[in-house]
């Protein structure tokens, strides 16, 4: 006769979710502000960020539930630099300013000039982009193009309707520096419990936009796909008091659940963050269980 797995493991694999849940139960959902404290026995994330200042929340769909390390960094608004791709192609799309994913943007060369343009994403930047590819490589000067292309009022206003950040668009739509503009180390600003609340709207589909712009944004963030989950996802590096700033931001679909998630950390230049905030985020969803190895 062929015995079956000893049951020891599938009690363990058992009981490590039940840690999970357990701890998710009992949180306080983000927009209870006067009382939003992780539960006791969520699982404890700080190991996570050994010499790392940052901060990392996590929404749990099917428990309803919210984890964050880092409390106080968390309602802490920064500039959203790339992140904020995600609302501009979606107003984009919304205002026409673009028709489509594959809408294409010329690279002005003059407008635009190339600099040190060698490590990743930016030597990907040296040509003509549409709204997929720029959202892949990051594109700085096509997003600013795009929103030129939108325009002030319209800008304002949408920001307005999703209650994104302080929605305070003031530090103009660009300008001669490439890096500054008011998404760009400047007047936008927004906190990663507020980067979750944005996400679950616009995956919701409860952000006063159109199905279609919804549909075609959600699928231009998608970076993995398996037979386990999708993860789609954005990244956004800025500064942060003379530290380079680095955010990850999106959510993770498995098969019954989906997890939003929202990171964001400092180091002591771009290289330093550029890889490490992925990997971290990564690491974090894989050792809850939410990504499978």
């Amino acid at each position: 006769m062929i015995k079956s797995k000893p049951k020891i493991f599938r009690f363990i694999a058992v009981f490590l979710m039940l840690i999970i849940s357990y701890g998710c139960a009992d949180a306080q959902v983000a927009n209870q502000k006067t009382e939003n404290k992780q539960p006791e026995k969520s699982p404890d994330l700080s190991r996570f960020f050994e010499n790392i200042e940052g901060t990392v929340v996590l929404y749990d769909v099917k428990n309803n539930c919210y984890l964050r390390h880092n409390e106080k960094r968390s309602a802490v608004r920064y500039t959203p630099a790339s992140t904020f791709k995600i609302p501009n192609a979606l107003i984009g799309l919304e205002t026409g300013a673009v028709k489509d994913a594959d809408s294409l943007i010329t690279w002005d060369k003059v407008k635009y000039p190339e600099r040190d343009w060698t490590d990743a994403p930016f030597v990907y930047w040296k040509k003509d982009h549409t709204l997929r590819s720029a959202m892949k490589y990051s594109v700085v000067w096509y997003y600013r193009e795009l929103a030129i292309r939108i325009g002030e009022e319209r800008m304002k206003n949408y920001l307005a309707k999703f209650e994104y950040g302080n929605q305070d668009i003031s530090g103009g739509l660009a300008s001669k520096r490439m890096f500054e503009a008011f998404w760009l180390n400047n007047s936008l600003k927004i906190s990663a419990d507020e980067q979750i609340e944005f996400l679950r709207k616009f995956y919701d589909e409860k952000l006063s936009v159109s199905k279609h712009s919804t549909e075609i944004v959600k699928q231009i963030l998608v970076q993995e796909e398996t037979a386990e989950y999708k993860l789609s996802a954005k990244t956004g590096g800025g500064w942060n008091n003379g530290k380079a700033l680095g955010w990850y931001v999106g959510y993770v679909e498995t098969k019954d659940n989906t997890i939003f998630f929202a990171l964001n950390m400092d180091g002591k230049n771009y290289m330093a963050i550029r890889d490490k905030r992925i990997e971290l985020t990564k690491q974090i969803l894989t050792e809850l269980g939410y990504l499978k190895k």
